[in-house]
């Protein structure tokens, strides 16, 4: 087997990612869940998201979430599926996708031979993904595959997305980082969620993310200014080489020339999400 070169796997994870997610921030998916009965954001999200697991109840929603205050989870679940069933959930979604794509992608793109062939990598890649340790992964690798390739690309990126996060959580929790100094450290770096998303989506206070910041003090991984020390760059960077290891698997099976061509195709679709603003420009910091 030819090895991937250094990063490739990484560098193509990173664009297949904002195209499962960008569904988060649309309003196609508020409607959608909302005709359900589910009326805000952390309800359609929360619901959206832990669909594919079934009829779980809020414990096990929080330990494969892992950022999100158990008190927000439990807050929604398990009632919201005295609402809304989830298979009519993952119905909603799937359209909600649909729409958005279209939308801002445009019909040419989504009907393009391109999206097929980045669909068929995808898939290809996403054959090698295991089940054990990973819930959110195994829980979509359940679903069926839509029949539509732009829709086929995002059950793949969806699949991917899900099988490097619940990689990520076993390497956060061997480093000792608890959800909010998982969350802190990440947005210290410049890549993760900004402060005022955080404190949106996730259910924390300002006094959590200030507890937290001080404890990654307390470690020499934060500075007083809340930036990464060295020991904390070197940290983070720890982190992504050890999820890197854990993800390695789908992008191997696809071989470097595969990596290649799903980066450029996922590159070039995710980039028009981006600049057709399926994205607040507020969401990193």
């Amino acid at each position: 087997m030819t090895s991937l070169p250094s990063g490739a796997a990484r560098r193509c994870s990173l664009l297949l990612n904002p195209f499962h997610s960008a569904q988060y921030f649309s309003q196609d998916i508020q409607r959608e869940v909302n005709a359900l009965g589910i009326k805000d954001w952390s309800g359609v999200y929360l619901a959206g998201r832990a669909a594919a697991l079934g009829r779980v109840g809020a414990g096990a929603v929080t330990a494969a979430f892992h950022s999100f205050s158990h008190e927000l989870v439990a807050r929604y679940v398990p009632a919201v599926w005295d609402v809304a069933d989830p298979k009519d959930v993952l119905a909603a979604r799937l359209r909600a996708t649909d729409t958005l794509l279209r939308r801002v992608l445009g019909e040419e793109a989504v009907a393009s031979a391109e999206m097929a062939e980045a669909a068929d990598l995808a898939l290809r890649a996403a054959e090698a993904c295991e089940r054990p340790l990973r819930p959110l992964y195994a829980g979509h690798a359940d679903l069926p595959v839509p029949d539509a390739p732009h829709l086929a690309f995002w059950h793949a990126t969806t699949l991917l997305r899900e099988y490097r996060g619940d990689g990520h959580l076993i390497t956060l929790v061997h480093a000792g980082l608890d959800p909010l100094e998982a969350l802190v450290s990440h947005g210290a770096t410049g890549k993760g969620m900004s402060r005022k998303w955080l404190l949106v989506t996730r259910g924390w206070g300002e006094e959590d993310l200030d507890a937290a910041q001080g404890r990654l003090r307390e470690r020499g991984l934060l500075d007083g200014e809340g930036a990464l020390t060295a020991a904390g760059t070197a940290l983070r960077e720890e982190l992504e080489v050890e999820t890197d290891r854990l993800d390695r698997a789908p992008y191997e099976h696809l071989g470097p020339a595969g990596v290649e061509r799903l980066t450029e195709l996922a590159n070039r679709f995710t980039m028009a999400l981006v600049e057709g603003g399926a994205f607040p420009a507020d969401l990193r910091g």
